[in-house]
């Protein structure tokens, strides 16, 4: 079975990883772990998991390209 691909913001949990990140962004997981490592992004570490609160990530999007 294919999973369902998500396209709305509120469709998304409330606590994005870095796979979701890939799939919004288009990128692969890889280089979604090291936008996560970057200046300014909203990461949340829990222990050795990378993970980001979904508004605040769609936010950081905003303002990259403004």
């Amino acid at each position: 079975m294919v999973p369902k691909k998500i396209f709305a913001m509120e469709e998304y949990p409330l606590v994005l990883n870095a796979q979701h990140l890939a799939e919004i962004i288009g990128v692969s997981t890889r280089i979604a772990y090291e936008i996560m490592e970057k200046t300014g992004f909203p990461l949340i570490r829990i222990g050795r998991c990378k993970r980001v609160a979904r508004d605040a990530f769609f936010k950081w999007l905003n303002e990259q390209y403004v």
